[in-house]
């Protein structure tokens, strides 16, 4: 994030321990959190499953209280609920909540885009591109060849979007929302939907960019409402129980 005095939000992406990828973790607390956090994500631990110190302390090699540590930054992140005297468990994925995630999502972004694209400079579009040609190269190969390069991909070229928001607020929670909308993708990835024939995810993300490059606000919005939108529908369509 962009600094920003005042507002009461974090001053930069590299001081919140909720930034999406930190390749060398500076504390064990870190650690312990960005692997819990991705086993979480990626469904190696199940929505709705208890979560016992006792147990999680060896499998991440830390000892009890960094654990818990590790547990109340996921708390704050609402990808964990603590349960008191009970401990901690994984909060529970449905569709409902993805439908409501995928409003909240859409009226943030979309509007962050809008201004971001008003906003944004050369430098902007220089970054924008240099993010959308990552992501096309990681698209070519398949997103099934590297996943976690691919997600990283996608998630650059959103922030990428919006980065001439210079709103902290604004790009904090799309960060939290992205990370809990990545739950959901890995559901539809497992179940098939995101390989429907009716999904072409890097033609969504070709229209998304150029009308975003061509300064065309409202086009850019549409695009970015409807790939947004897309993994609930089908994941609605497909009446699966997640």
């Amino acid at each position: 994030m962009t600094s920003t005095k005042g507002h009461g939000a974090r001053s930069s992406v590299a001081d919140d321990p909720q930034a999406p990828e930190l390749s060398a973790p500076r504390t064990l607390c870190e650690r312990a959190y960005l692997q819990l956090r991705q086993d979480i994500v990626e469904g190696r631990i199940g929505p709705g499953e208890r979560l016992r110190v006792e147990h999680l302390k060896d499998r991440y090699d830390v000892g009890a209280g960094t654990l818990r540590e590790a547990l109340a930054l996921l708390v704050s992140d609402a990808l964990v609920k603590s349960e008191g005297q009970r401990g901690y468990r994984v909060t529970a994925i449905s569709l409902d909540d993805l439908r409501d995630l995928t409003d909240t999502r859409v009226r943030l972004e979309t509007e962050a885009l809008r201004l971001s694209i008003r906003y944004g400079d050369a430098q902007w579009e220089t970054q924008l591109r240099a993010a959308f040609d990552n992501l096309s190269a990681s698209e070519a190969r398949g997103p099934s060849a590297d996943p976690a390069g691919w997600e990283h991909a996608n998630q650059c070229f959103h922030e990428a979007l919006i980065a001439a928001h210079r709103s902290p607020w604004s790009q904090y929670l799309l960060k939290l929302l992205y990370r809990h909308g990545e739950r959901y993708r890995h559901v539809a990835i497992r179940l098939g939907t995101n390989r429907s024939a009716s999904r072409n995810v890097h033609e969504e993300h070709a229209m998304i960019f150029a009308a975003a490059i061509a300064r065309q606000e409202a086009r850019a919005a549409l695009a970015l409402e409807a790939h947004i939108r897309l993994t609930y529908e089908l994941l609605s369509s497909a009446q699966i129980e997640i």
